[in-house]
């Protein structure tokens, strides 16, 4: 068998920070998208606009789009869309606290996904790490503050999985695979699910509300300017984005890497107060103290 390629923890947790960084301003946009389009109309439009970049910047940058094996490529492309679809969707009943909590839980699932499946090696610091984050994370969120807890929060805690199996997914499935393949896939399935859920709708129209209570409902309109300006900053950021996330997961195995990705909420909350002065509570401060803890208790331990 060939010997495992060899984990660069702290190379993939910077590209998770670059990630981050870009993740948490595109996503801060669209609320300005929601009050107008609707959420398939948006992944539909944002895909094609991502592999029109994709082909314009494949021969100036030597990009490899083919991938080597495309069976792997589509499973984890369908699984990590599956997962964002779902969590979308649940935004239309659930609170935003609630499907963001059911997300975050993916570095657990990472961790029994691979123990079990994978049969990889848990230490104490990376469970302990990955309690502490996830902690983090509940206070950021709070999740059921607004309404309690139902059997509907199952949906996210089920993205949640397919997100993590998704991210085991790169390294496991899709090692010779390069990022941009693996980006391009990515958005080609959130691409086909908008066409569908456009579809759905045409036949079988829904009453949607005003604004951006109308995002997951709400059919195909004329774009207008503002749509278009964002969505393509939106396609631009995630494309860079997203191929950061991916080469982290390609860089070291999921369960070192996965706890990282929750440096998304506290940089995302400090997008949030630079561009709209949201205010960061105390106690979630203290929830993105523990996150960043968190993460440093893995750096430490991959620096021995």
């Amino acid at each position: 068998m060939p010997a495992a390629p060899e984990n660069r923890t702290l190379a993939a947790m910077a590209a998770i920070l670059g990630y981050a960084v870009l993740i948490g301003f595109t996503d801060n946009f669209v609320q300005v998208i929601a009050v107008e389009a609707g959420l398939w109309q948006f992944h539909f439009l944002r895909s094609c606009i991502a592999v029109a970049l994709f082909a314009l910047a494949m021969v100036p940058l030597g990009l490899r789009l083919r991938p080597v094996n495309w069976g792997a490529v589509a499973a984890r492309s369908a699984v990590h869309g599956a997962a964002l679809m779902i969590y979308f969707g649940c935004l239309a009943f659930l609170t935003v606290a609630q499907v963001a909590a059911g997300l975050f839980t993916a570095p657990i699932w990472v961790l029994l996904i691979g123990r079990i499946v994978y049969g990889h090696a848990l230490g104490p610091v990376r469970i302990a790490a990955v309690a502490v984050g996830f902690v983090g994370v509940v206070l950021v969120l709070t999740p059921g503050a607004d309404q309690p807890l139902g059997w509907a929060s199952v949906l996210p805690v089920a993205a949640g999985m397919l997100y993590a199996l998704g991210n085991i997914a790169t390294r496991e499935w899709c090692a010779q695979e390069s990022a941009a393949a693996l980006t391009l896939g990515f958005f080609v399935a959130l691409g086909l699910a908008g066409l569908a859920g456009i579809g759905v709708l045409a036949a079988f129209p829904q009453v949607a509300g005003a604004g951006a209570d109308g995002f997951i409902l709400r059919g195909w309109v004329a774009p207008s300017a503002t749509f278009w300006m964002w969505t393509l900053v939106q396609a631009a950021g995630s494309m860079l984005g997203v191929g950061l996330m991916v080469r982290a997961y390609q860089l070291a195995e999921a369960n070192r890497v996965s706890i990282f990705e929750y440096v998304v909420l506290p940089v995302s909350a400090l997008w949030g107060w630079v561009l709209w002065s949201e205010v960061i509570t105390g106690l979630a401060a203290l929830g993105m103290v523990m996150i960043f803890a968190a993460g440093a208790m893995i750096a430490a331990r991959a620096r021995e």
